[in-house]
């Protein structure tokens, strides 16, 4: 029995592995459709061979550095249990490989290929998991405070301030860093659009994103034992939430109205085994309407020129998933109670710090380094000629 229940447990965790891997070719397509035709073959370049490097910068330094376990003994041991630290391993890598695929996003169109790739080994091997240590195994005492002080620790099921925010927020700080696409503001003050190159290539990655999130959630417990209907529930709702509320403000732009499902879904990570279904419902449309707001807002009024709204969607409705699941996740408000308002909020503000920072250094370093941006010829002529020597829609073809 007891076999069969790691046999179980495997291949629950493998299952949920391989649909968030999946949703890397979501956060492929997502930007593919969004960036400008010139750029769309390095989009999809970049989320694989980040995913690459983020394998080895986390089974090397990263999983050790959060859980304290390494892989340096001989196959028989790793293979016991049925191999569930293993499946383990490759279930949360694809969570600390969604970071550089998060930042993708913000510095796409003008990033150089070589330096994001180092900083992906970086953030994914040394940033990223200081606070999944913190929040998801109890590392640096942080989680002993948080009860002490306050009655609960600070609660974060599947990641919304984790994954999303500590992406977002890093994200933040390369865009600051890199810089604005060229053309896109004048000096005058005029704002050049930049319209989205495929709808439906970016619809396709909001849906390979939204199916794969049932994973991303549900499969957080990490053994069927503690699977949770509430969970996908809740996922559901938020997911629905989030649609209609930027349906709403976004007056039907569907830009707008493919993003909101996943600013929904990222908020209600946290709280998503907590909350009542109506609380979900309530927090995902609040992520919804807040993602048209602040991207609107960054895009046009501060000039930030994150191109796929990454820390909108990310950095803010993960911060708010965060807080929320504080709120919702209270008895008061219908959720099964155990989590503390001031923690959570003491959680969020601590990963925003933690991956702000750790962004800025990174990112920092590199660009006094080596630099970070292509040249002003690069970028015209677009990253695909300037790094990969093609072009999605090749023109011309050779041959007979």
């Amino acid at each position: 029995m007891e076999n069969l229940k790691f046999g179980n447990d495997v291949l629950f965790v493998l299952l949920g592995a391989i649909m968030v891997l999946a949703m890397h070719a979501g956060f492929a397509f997502l930007e593919l459709g969004t960036v400008r035709k010139k750029n769309q073959v390095n989009a999809l370049v970049k989320i694989l061979a980040d995913f690459a490097v983020s394998t080895l910068a986390y089974f090397f330094i990263g999983y050790s550095l959060a859980y304290g376990v390494h892989f340096f003994t001989g196959a028989e041991q790793l293979a016991q249990k049925s191999g569930y630290d293993l499946v383990k391993f490759f279930f949360l890598l694809t969570f600390a490989a969604a970071i550089p695929a998060i930042v993708s996003g913000g510095i796409a169109e003008r990033a150089r290929f070589n330096p994001q790739l180092a900083a992906t080994f970086v953030l994914v091997g040394f940033v990223y998991p200081i606070f999944e240590g913190i929040a998801w195994n109890g590392r640096f005492g942080v989680q002993e405070w948080l009860t002490a002080t306050f009655g609960a620790p600070f609660h974060d099921f599947a990641g919304s301030v984790v994954v999303h925010a500590v992406g977002g927020w890093i994200a933040l700080a390369a865009v600051l860093l890199v810089g604005a696409r060229r053309g896109r503001y004048s000096k005058e003050g005029r704002i050049a659009a930049h319209p989205p190159s495929s709808i439906p290539f970016l619809a396709l990655g909001a849906w390979i994103l939204t199916v794969g999130w049932f994973g991303f959630n549900v499969m957080s417990a990490q053994e069927i034992g503690k699977i949770s209907g509430l969970v996908a529930v809740n996922s559901l709702m938020a997911m629905v939430g989030g649609t209609l509320a930027a349906l709403w403000a976004g007056k039907n732009d569907p830009g707008f109205v493919h993003n909101g499902p996943l600013a929904g879904l990222v908020a209600i990570c946290a709280g998503s085994d907590l909350m009542h279904p109506i609380g979900a419902l309530l927090v995902g449309g609040v992520a919804g309407a807040l993602f048209v707001a602040m991207f609107t807002l960054t895009q046009n009024r501060w000039k930030i020129d994150d191109v796929l709204g990454v820390w909108a969607l990310h950095g803010l409705c993960g911060a708010w998933g965060g807080i929320a699941a504080g709120i919702f996740g209270a008895k008061a408000f219908g959720g099964i109670g155990g989590v503390s308002f001031i923690a959570q909020l003491c959680g969020t503000l601590l990963g925003v710090g933690i991956a702000f920072a750790g962004g800025y250094a990174v990112y920092g370093m590199l660009k006094k380094l080596v630099g970070i941006r292509l040249d002003a010829e690069e970028e015209f002529n677009g990253a695909d000629l300037s790094i990969h020597r093609i072009s999605a829609t090749p023109e011309r073809e050779s041959g007979w």
